[in-house]
């Protein structure tokens, strides 16, 4: 019989560089003082772009390793990810996310008319409501996810909100309103997690990539790379001296769901 694992819920903030993060996300980091949650600093892989580390993310595989290696990559991942594990496991996945994710997990290319409202139990992201514009408000994508989760109750949720990464790319990371754009999603954040802890899920919060002043990313600058690790939820351990990598998160959140799985993970992180 298989161990009992946790439902988790993965929110990547896209664009969210580690140093506004660490200042601007006051419900998070109220969360880290009161005990509740722990931050890490996170390397993300190169190239600093998001096609390649959402693939890198959901499945542990870096993006040259992968081939998909930038973003313009449109085809279904070679690799096996987190939400096959899940689904192959007989787990609920489901996403509320760009549409790139779809094409890397589910269909390629994305058509909206049929892809944006996904209900299919035999693809890889079995529930999903998958956007198309960058400008898609981050409410939006927070409800979605939240709709998701309650309809479907997924074991495994992803919610990726965009509006962090689209004024970076408008205004820059030295800009009001990208460190706006981020305290607005914490706020968001601020309003769902409560029920989320208060339920049992395993909530973690982070970004694919940073910014910077050059409305861009995708080099090696460490505002290009360093995103945060948000980690919430009773299966977490806090340990300080942990510098978790990004191609353990899919094995991490594998250990959470205890499902089967080759991929590197970071015991450290877990009771």
């Amino acid at each position: 019989m298989r161990t009992m694992g946790s439902k988790v819920i993965l929110v990547i903030v896209d664009g969210l560089a580690w140093e506004v993060a660490r200042t601007g996300m006051g419900y998070l980091l109220a969360l880290r003082e009161s005990g509740r949650a722990s931050l890490y600093r996170m390397e993300c892989e190169l190239p600093s772009l998001s096609r390649p580390l959402y693939e890198c993310i959901l499945t542990g595989v870096a993006p040259v390793e992968s081939g998909v290696v930038h973003n313009d990559v449109r085809r279904l991942t070679s690799q096996t990810g987190i939400f096959h594990l899940a689904a192959a496991a007989g787990l609920v996945t489901a996403a509320a996310a760009y549409h790139w994710v779809s094409e890397l997990y589910n269909r390629t290319p994305f058509d909206a008319g049929r892809d944006r409202f996904t209900d299919d139990a035999s693809l890889p992201i079995q529930h999903g409501i998958f956007y198309h514009s960058d400008d898609y408000p981050d409410a939006y994508s927070l409800l979605d996810g939240e709709h998701l989760r309650r309809k479907h109750v997924p074991d495994f949720l992803l919610i990726h909100p965009m509006g962090v990464d689209d004024a970076g790319h408008r205004h820059g990371l030295d800009s009001m309103q990208y460190r706006n754009a981020v305290r607005h999603v914490d706020m968001l954040l601020s309003v769902l997690m409560p029920t989320w802890l208060a339920e049992g899920y395993q909530v973690l919060v982070t970004g694919d990539h940073g910014m910077s002043n050059d409305l861009r990313h995708g080099g090696a600058l460490p505002e290009e790379r360093l995103v945060p690790l948000f980690l919430a939820g009773s299966r977490f351990s806090g340990g300080a001296d942990v510098v978790p990598r990004q191609t353990q998160l899919c094995g991490l959140m594998a250990d959470l769901l205890a499902v089967p799985h080759d991929k590197p993970g970071c015991p450290e992180l877990l009771v």
